[in-house]
């Protein structure tokens, strides 16, 4: 999709989240701050929720509200994360008026530059100076850490003492697909708040919301084909909704199921595969970030489409594709990063 994602544009408030038991929570917790963790289905709406929380609490959100996904740290480089614009500015430079100074055999002061810091060291910095740092407008800040299920023990106890300290300062909103991934210090800090997959009542009302404001022509049967077809997934309903509106300009049943039925990332996922096989590894991980982070699918997708059109196009050895997709599907189904596991078939691939 080349023009802004409806998922973006229209992010909710408070009020406009689809499942009530949410909504009355949340309106609860204005006050803050209250560390929480939101735990769900994939697709449910749990960052859309930390979000609407965010600019319910925050006179200046944009400024008080910092959006860090779990996976940004641990399934990049120490390079990427530098040249991050997000992290850029507490990654450069000599550690300032934290710097560690020792001296030398010589007797001289060595100083030690942020260059030199391993990736543990890096994350926690951001981690500390996010939640030091009050917003220009006052008050207390909001973290929101994305996607937790992906962090390493290591981090989560470095988390725990940021939360200890900074307690007074900074609400952290912590969202997961697997609550029991979470070591006891974090939860025990934390109110639990579950997210359930919407309706497919609801998921209709989000998207009849969305249409009317996007003024596309719609019926109810297009709009319940959607529904049905994400099948409680409310960013997959956004999603193909906008994809159907964009290639027919409306969103009938009829356009809706020509569009969807042909929905597939057959092609990239050919030039995927093909990379991992002939060991062009950096070329397969681009081709598998667009259809993870471009495109929007999820890592269960994804892997699904890599069994099928390999299967069909007998890209790889079917017998043993199966045998390695069953195995990264139970680590997908684990609730850890989709990126990672993805990443491994992808190198296993090319082995072959």
């Amino acid at each position: 999709m080349q023009s802004p994602l409806w998922l973006d544009v229209h992010a909710p408030t408070l009020e406009e989240l689809p499942q009530p038991e949410l909504r009355r929570y949340l309106s609860k917790v204005e006050s803050g701050p209250i560390n929480l963790v939101l735990h769900g289905p994939a697709g449910a709406g749990k960052t859309a929720a930390a979000r609407a929380l965010a600019s319910a609490v925050h006179d200046d959100p944009e400024n008080a509200f910092v959006e860090l996904n779990v996976a940004d740290f641990f399934d990049r480089t120490k390079q990427e994360l530098r040249k991050d614009p997000r992290f850029a500015p507490f990654l450069t430079g000599e550690i300032g008026w934290v710097k560690q100074v020792a001296k030398d055999r010589r007797g001289d002061l060595s100083k030690r530059y942020k260059s030199q810091w391993s990736k543990a060291e890096m994350i926690n910095h951001v981690l500390k100076e996010s939640a030091s740092t009050a917003p220009p407008a006052g008050g207390f800040r909001t973290i929101l850490l994305d996607n937790a299920e992906a962090a390493r023990e290591d981090f989560q106890q470095a988390l725990r003492r940021t939360m200890e300290r900074y307690h007074g300062a900074t609400q952290f909103v912590i969202t997961t697909r697997q609550p029991s991934k979470l070591i006891a210090p974090i939860t025990s800090r934390c109110f639990p708040v579950p997210v359930r997959a919407p309706t497919t009542d609801e998921t209709v009302t989000v998207l009849r919301t969305v249409l009317e404001r996007e003024d596309v022509p719609f019926d109810d049967a297009g709009l319940a084909f959607v529904a049905h077809h994400a099948d409680g997934d409310l960013r997959a309903a956004l999603l193909d909704a906008q994809t159907v509106a964009e290639t027919t300009g409306e969103l009938t049943r009829d356009a809706a199921f020509e569009v969807l039925r042909e929905v597939g990332p057959d092609e990239q996922v050919v030039s995927l595969v093909r990379a991992a096989t002939e060991g062009e590894f950096v070329e397969a991980r681009k081709a598998l970030d667009g259809l993870l982070v471009d495109e929007g699918f999820t890592g269960a997708e994804v892997l699904q489409s890599v069994v099928r059109v390999a299967r069909s196009r007998e890209l790889v050895d079917p017998a043993a594709l199966a045998v390695l997709a069953g195995e990264v599907d139970a680590d997908l189904t684990a609730g850890t990063s989709d990126r990672l596991h993805l990443s491994r078939l992808l190198a296993e691939l090319g082995t072959w």
